[in-house]
């Protein structure tokens, strides 16, 4: 048995997680027109209009406990229904792919086992995203401090390409923990999650979860969103999203606090708890604790509060911590695939 079980070759699924993240190194993101993210975020967009059709608007819809009348329960069926939906069909068209690609890795002996990673880890690629995430952040620091055109203005529109809250007010520390929080929040989401599910279930997991944190961008707001109620619409892909990442989020915190050499678990679930989310504050609070960093959103949390105040060099600084931290990661996988294979050859 092999640690990705799902691949019969020796290491053919670590190799496909590095091809994988060679192309989001060197390839970047497909085309829109290609990317399978953007189909699942088309096929969230459509069926959410039907959802809606289904959900009690206004204000006074979006601060229930339960839901109390027959509209809120079909707003929480359709929610389910389509999101049930929609997994099925990714995962099944990601099985069949994948199934394809195993059958040709097999049939031609070694050259197979390169080719199948290759091809494995080229399809891989669309459902992680570390690359662009560590643009961005770049590019906000760059839009606020750059000489000659950085102000603060032009920072907090930046920011907007890579955080959904309202930047209007923020100040230019309050723009560089959101860029911080993002990284930490988005390296789980975007890279650590969909190889550690990609890690159990093959390509079907690493689509499924990607499905799944989609559906929680689109649809998971505990309220009001863009004139929508999602409070209940919304319920089942926010919960879904959750189970999905509980783990994920976990060993990403882990791996960012080994590559400062220790994990203070104490104090890491301590800061951890202080955000609304189960699973977000978890690396958010270890990038803090790395950092030694105060990151705020307003009005919400206060992580690692005696902590210093961000500054241009700590946003530099993280996404140093989150390249170690994915090196970690990948040491780990091919220890691991090397130690699983050598038991089995005993």
């Amino acid at each position: 048995m092999h640690l990705i079980g799902f691949f019969p070759s020796i290491g053919l699924g670590v190799l496909a997680v590095l091809f994988a993240l060679a192309a989001d190194k060197w390839l970047g993101e497909p085309r829109l027109q290609w990317h399978p993210v953007v189909w699942m975020g088309r096929y969230l967009e459509l069926v959410g209009h039907r959802i809606q059709e289904q959900t009690q608007q206004g204000l006074a819809y979006t601060q229930r406990g339960r839901p109390d009348d027959l509209q809120d329960k079909k707003a929480l069926l359709a929610g389910a229904g389509f999101w049930i939906l929609g997994s099925m069909l990714v995962v099944f068209i990601a099985a069949l792919l994948q199934k394809g690609l195993l059958l040709l890795s097999v049939q031609l002996d070694w050259f197979g086992f390169f080719l199948g990673s290759l091809l494995i880890g080229l399809f891989l690629k669309p459902l992680l995203s570390w690359e662009m995430l560590r643009t961005e952040a770049f590019a906000v620091e760059d839009a606020l401090s750059a000489e000659p055109d950085g102000s603060l203005e032009n920072g907090r529109n930046r920011l907007k390409w890579l955080v959904s809250r309202d930047v209007s007010q923020l100040s230019e520390v309050h723009i560089r923990e959101s860029v911080i929080e993002s990284l930490a929040e988005n390296l789980n989401d975007s890279v650590v999650a969909p190889i550690f599910w990609f890690v159990l279930l093959g390509l079907p997991g690493a689509a499924l979860y990607r499905f799944a944190n989609t559906a929680d961008a689109m649809w998971g707001y505990p309220g009001m969103y863009q004139g929508r109620n999602w409070q209940w619409a919304g319920k089942w892909a926010a919960r879904a999203d959750d189970v999905l990442s509980w783990v994920p989020a976990r060993i990403t915190a882990v791996l960012l606090l080994l590559t400062q050499g220790g994990i203070p678990f104490k104090r890491l679930i301590k800061e951890a708890s202080k955000t609304p989310s189960p699973n977000s504050g978890w690396p958010m609070a270890a990038m803090s604790i790395a950092l030694d960093v105060r990151l705020e959103k307003p009005g919400v949390y206060v992580l690692n509060q005696s902590g210093k105040l961000a500054e241009s060099h700590d946003v530099n600084q993280a996404i140093n911590l989150s390249v170690r931290a994915l090196a970690l990661l990948m040491i780990f996988l091919i220890f691991s695939q090397v130690l699983v294979s050598f038991k089995a050859m005993l």
